[in-house]
């Protein structure tokens, strides 16, 4: 027979890793870098901790279903704050490429920055 571990257990590494999940959103919405980079980090340090918890307890027996729900559900909430990061950091790339054209930061004989030549602009 299997010993179904114990509940107490696993509660504790998920309230961490709900809790720096929350403490990574508020960073994120609070455009904090300092705070961003230290919930980031606790975030991966309590997702490490829940796995090697999870991991025992599941060769002890089966898993409690209600925390292995809300761990799936911290994974995704991983998951979209990870896409949501990317799509910020793709809208800052294209306003840095806008300010600082790649090619030349000086203007051309013509007076047209290289930039505005290579998009299709047209000198007359």
């Amino acid at each position: 027979m299997r010993h179904m571990p114990d509940p107490v257990d696993l509660e504790a590494p998920v309230l961490l890793v709900e809790q720096h999940l929350s403490e990574l959103h508020q960073a994120l919405q609070a455009d904090d870098a300092t705070a961003l980079e230290l919930a980031a980090s606790a975030l991966h340090q309590s997702l490490t901790g829940a796995v090697v918890h999870f991991r025992a307890a599941a060769q002890q027996g089966t898993l409690p279903s209600p925390l292995r729900d809300r761990l799936a559900l911290a994974s995704a909430r991983v998951a979209a704050q990870r896409q949501a990061l990317a799509r910020a950091t793709a809208s800052l790339d294209r306003a840095i490429d806008v300010l600082l054209p790649e090619h030349s930061t000086t203007y051309a004989a013509s007076g047209m920055n290289s930039r505005l030549r290579s998009a299709g602009a047209i000198s007359a």
